[in-house]
């Protein structure tokens, strides 16, 4: 509630006013960041009168029911079974597209796939606001599609011209995601919608998947699981993290306040390194360090940054990063154990 609360609180009011009596899609609703615009739109419906309707695409409702029904089952959310890759079926009318859609296909396993999957899928809903007249769309990008960020720049802004190397063929989900953008921009020249793209950095916050290749999630699922925090390199990389609720503040503002034709950073500007990160983890859940690295840093370390520039945001959207670090670990970590005794 406290999360929500702020949420309502930070997010400006023309925002509200604008998504008022808005018909609004969104794929990938079931994911963690479309859970978290869920959160907040019903949350924002009830205390502020919005009159919303809202069409959740999903792959699978019924797992979705089962992990989250307070927002499966409101009275104003429409559940579409369905795969982001093939929305021919959909008809309806909406002013509003959110494409958040997870990938299925995992980029390690099978890069053309994944690439195919998350190009195709950016193409159906943008096929979808077209068609179904949507004044506003959305796309929830990625920092990757910078490519790896040079060790001298502390910080990617969106004026940095950089991108995923073509000969590295593990680089799909970047290539992917610059793509996608590209594609956004031509539908809203093309055909008039008002397009935003958000280039997300790292997230924690719950919902946040615990077994996938999140650093913080592994991180507490190891200490909740009463195991060392493994570290699988040396730790020296740098990244930084947004808590979900600002992740929705801005993702909202974005939507409504951002300025056509644009890309913004979205992210925390607060670079931490991975045995940092592991370290206030492991001292949260068990009071001491019980890290554990794979290798040992050398002199000859090159540091790998993903931290993003976010001026931009901050002075064009008048957006801040809200929840600090170690209160974001402590309320994803809460979280999962409330979630663990209820699924006991």
């Amino acid at each position: 509630m406290e999360d929500l609360e702020l949420i309502i609180k930070r997010t400006p009011r023309n925002v509200w006013d604008a998504l008022r009596e808005q018909r609004i899609f969104i794929s990938g609703g079931t994911g963690f960041v479309g859970c978290w615009l869920l959160e907040s739109l019903l949350f924002a419906n009830q205390q502020l009168s919005l009159n919303l309707s809202i069409t959740v695409l999903s792959r699978n409702p019924v797992a979705f029911i089962k992990k989250a029904p307070h927002l499966a089952l409101n009275k104003i959310v429409k559940l579409i079974q369905g795969d982001v890759n093939n929305l021919e079926h959909i008809s309806e009318s909406f002013d509003i597209v959110i494409h958040a859609a997870t990938d299925v296909v995992n980029p390690e396993t099978d890069s053309l796939a994944a690439y195919t999957s998350i190009v195709n899928g950016t193409q159906q809903t943008l096929e979808l606001a077209k068609r179904s007249k949507a004044q506003r769309y959305l796309l929830t990008s990625s920092g990757a599609a910078y490519g790896r960020q040079p060790a001298s720049l502390t910080h990617t802004p969106e004026s940095y011209a950089g991108a995923p190397e073509t000969t590295a063929v593990n680089s799909a989900y970047g290539q992917a995601k610059r793509i996608s953008e590209w594609l956004s921009h031509y539908y809203a020249q093309q055909y008039g919608i008002n397009v935003q793209v958000a280039r997300c950095f790292a997230l924690i916050g719950p919902y946040l998947p615990l077994d996938a290749q999140f650093a913080a999630g592994n991180f507490i699922k190891d200490g909740l699981d009463n195991k060392n925090i493994a570290i699988s390199g040396d730790g020296t990389a740098l990244r930084s993290y947004l808590y979900a609720a600002d992740m929705s503040i801005w993702l909202l503002t974005m939507l409504i306040n951002g300025q056509p034709g644009q890309q913004y950073n979205l992210g925390s500007d607060h670079g931490i390194s991975i045995k940092e990160l592991a370290d206030t983890v492991s001292q949260i859940i068990y009071g001491e360090n019980k890290v554990t690295l794979a290798k040992q840093p050398s002199e000859h370390t090159v540091i790998q940054r993903y931290v993003p520039d976010v001026s931009k945001a901050k002075q064009e959207l008048a957006l801040e990063e809200y929840t600090d670090l170690h209160s974001s670990i402590i309320k994803t970590i809460d979280w999962e154990v409330h979630r663990r005794k209820l699924t006991q």
